[in-house]
């Protein structure tokens, strides 16, 4: 027997039934972060995965069955205890061949996402553009496209003509959007950014807001342009890079046979990087 509001548990749920992963995050003042992390280790029980909570908001990777992931997508949507902060989240879903993670953790941390610039409110973010838009956005002779990931995520896959400000941290991309923002304004360009779920994108767009440079990211990321648009092969080359034991997805978000050691390879700190995996794949 279920407690209420619990997700379902068969008796071995990720052997019985197939495999599926979501992605999902959303920006939101959370009053009692350690509240809401106590309900979520209830929900997420007999699922795995990794969440972080953190005073601006969540941000989640879980796998489990269709039947328990709509079960918990529900819940985190509407239970009294999240207070509506989390209605109409997008979830980012797909199959899995591998189980992406060993284990479910639920913890907190300072930020959802580290840009590294004190004071951000990754709720004033700037445009969010449709996948279906993007594709005409991105056409556009006056839009700067900027992929806002590692060297070695867009290494392995990107958008066509999009730039790579050559970043191996999240903390890096500021430095780069501070040095060309002149030109770009001078030029009256537009900046499109896009990411793997979004999130990073939604950041660094609240922190440019006052840049006087129109901005705009792709919703829900390149996971919600490939689940929306059954031709993004044609706006998109190579793999997408996941942060699970997937390693890359293709256009269709199926697993690729693409390896650790494939998407490392030549890359200033991939030994680090690739140790660092191997360590965590059997914690995931």
């Amino acid at each position: 027997m279920n407690a209420p509001g619990s997700i379902p548990s068969p008796a071995s749920p990720l052997q019985t039934a197939p495999i599926f992963h979501i992605a999902f995050y959303r920006f939101a003042t959370l009053e009692d972060p350690d509240g809401v992390i106590a309900r979520l280790r209830a929900l997420t029980k007999d699922l795995l995965g990794s969440i972080l909570v953190a005073a601006e908001g969540i941000n989640g990777m879980v796998a489990g069955s269709e039947r328990q992931l709509d079960t918990f997508q529900e819940a985190l949507q509407g239970d009294p205890v999240f207070a509506g902060k989390f209605a109409g989240i997008i979830f980012k879903r797909s199959p899995c061949k591998t189980a992406p993670f060993g284990k479910m953790k639920v913890y907190r941390k300072p930020e959802i996402v580290p840009l590294g610039i004190a004071g951000v409110d990754g709720t004033q973010t700037g445009t969010n553009v449709s996948p279906a838009e993007w594709r005409k956005l991105i056409a556009a002779d006056d839009v700067v496209l900027l992929d806002n990931r590692n060297s070695f995520e867009y290494r392995l896959g990107r958008f066509r003509n999009a730039i790579d400000p050559h970043v191996t941290n999240f903390r890096d991309f500021p430095n780069y959007v501070k040095e060309h923002a002149p030109a770009w304004q001078a030029e009256g360009k537009r900046v499109a950014m896009y990411c793997t779920g979004g999130i990073r994108c939604e950041k660094t767009s609240a922190w440019m807001r006052d840049m006087n440079i129109p901005v705009f990211q792709l919703e829900g990321g390149i996971l919600n342009y490939f689940l929306q648009m059954p031709d993004a092969e044609k706006d998109w080359e190579g793999e997408c890079f996941v942060f699970d034991n997937r390693v890359a997805l293709d256009t269709k978000l199926q697993e690729t046979e693409t390896s650790v050691e494939d998407v490392y390879a030549g890359e200033p700190d991939g030994e680090w990087r690739l140790n660092r995996a191997k360590e965590l794949e059997g914690s995931r």
